[in-house]
């Protein structure tokens, strides 16, 4: 039998055996390679693969019905999470932890070298995947505006070309990263039974009100506002595609009434590390364990759904 437990946040009752069940071809956005047939026991072990260090945004708004987030559908031919609906977001480069951008941000004297990459990979991202831009013309305290963001976006198209780089275009256009601006939300690690592994980190802003959020029309080939609830609705009839890590933090955003509850609640939350254990497959219903600090309002969660992929092809 499957247990539903009912979380209550902000009033409002959540079912969370509907709330989190999700399909099992795709786990943390690659596909399943896993046979019906085999136990937790006989799963490859891809624990010696080093996760790839990467950044995810979550560009948010309150809208007339509830917080809302920016999503961008997947394009097909993507292997991760290829036509699903994800937040923008992408792989550390390693132009993301030049020293001269220090000089050229602002909240980023305090963060290691690690957490820096990420930030910075974080609001490029954001610039390339969606055209929204979080930096400020230098010295000023107000992001650029509408006006001056329609003069950078051929930036956004040379970056994700890498026809140059983030030195480059905040040295040439005088502006300052908003690194500040940035609240961490949450961290996924790609499990180790995947050949392919994430290390990634996601980020919570408040998004500007004179800059307009789009798809990139490459990586991506569609964008929406969600709400979080009625996305996780949609997903579970099969509506749309969500990958286990982004209907979590969907889950998770949920919890909060608008923007600045939730960025207040995550910098509030401790950084903990998520990588979903895998504790049993019986029946088609995969069973996952993730901590109870990381503040999903549970700590096991049941797959449903039959895997797409044939077995005998797996």
């Amino acid at each position: 039998m499957i247990s539903r437990m009912v979380v209550k946040r902000n009033n409002r009752f959540y079912n969370a055996a509907n709330r989190f069940s999700f399909g099992v071809h795709q786990w943390f956005g690659q596909s399943q390679d896993i046979r019906a047939e085999q136990s937790v026991s006989e799963q490859k072990d891809y624990s010696h693969v080093v996760p790839r260090l990467a950044s995810t945004v979550l560009l948010a708004r309150d809208g007339a019905d509830g917080i809302e987030v920016f999503m961008v559908k997947r394009h097909h031919k993507i292997d991760f999470a290829s036509g699903a609906m994800v937040f923008p977001g992408g792989k550390v480069d390693d132009d993301d932890n030049d020293p001269a951008l220090k000089l050229y941000s602002r909240g980023g004297d305090t963060m290691s070298a690690e957490q820096f990459s990420l930030a910075v990979a974080a609001l490029r991202e954001t610039f390339e995947e969606c055209g929204v831009l979080l930096a400020r013309p230098r010295g000023e305290d107000n992001l650029v505006s509408a006006s001056r963001l329609l003069e950078l976006e051929p930036w956004a198209t040379r970056l994700r070309d890498d026809e140059a780089t983030m030195v480059e275009f905040i040295e040439a256009e005088n502006l300052d990263l908003a690194l500040d601006l940035l609240v961490h939300f949450a961290h996924w690690v790609t499990p180790p039974l995947m050949p392919k592994r994430f290390d990634t980190h996601f980020y919570l802003v408040a998004a500007p009100e004179d800059q307009v959020a789009v798809h990139d029309g490459s990586e991506s080939v569609d964008s929406v506002w969600a709400n979080p609830e009625e996305t996780i609705a949609a997903a579970n009839a099969k509506e749309v595609t969500l990958v286990f890590a982004t209907r979590m933090n969907l889950a998770k955003l949920a919890f909060s009434a608008s923007t600045e509850e939730a960025m207040e609640t995550a910098r509030k939350a401790p950084r903990v590390m998520v990588s979903p254990t895998l504790l049993s497959f019986e029946n088609g219903i995969r069973k996952l364990e993730i901590p109870a600090e990381a503040g999903y309002g549970g700590t096991v969660f049941e797959v449903l759904d039959k895997p797409a992929m044939p077995a005998e092809k797996a």
